[in-house]
């Protein structure tokens, strides 16, 4: 069952995200090689990045977490709690 994440990080200005970003692409965690992510979206609210991902597990999700929590801490950044919700429906287009 797939599992949305939102997320409203401290410090995680848009300079923050695209080199969080560059370092998860160095650590062979970029887009299109995360298994289970099938869904990311960053948004910008106030100056500030705020994400919304959709996972096919939980279980990728924190083994995903465990590449880019310490990268976001490097960068002065903290992600917080996420809002977590089972998704009931996708819609493309």
């Amino acid at each position: 069952m797939a599992v949305g994440f939102y997320f409203q990080p401290t410090g995680f200005s848009p300079a923050v995200y695209d080199e969080a970003i560059k370092q998860l692409e160095q650590a062979g965690a970029g887009f299109g090689s995360v298994p289970g992510r099938t869904f990311h979206c960053a948004m910008e609210v106030d100056g500030s990045i705020a994400v919304f991902d959709i996972w096919e597990s939980t279980e990728q999700f924190d083994k995903f977490g465990q590449t880019l929590v310490p990268i976001m801490t490097k960068l002065g950044a903290d992600p917080g709690q996420p809002m977590v919700a089972t998704i009931h429906n996708v819609q493309h287009g």
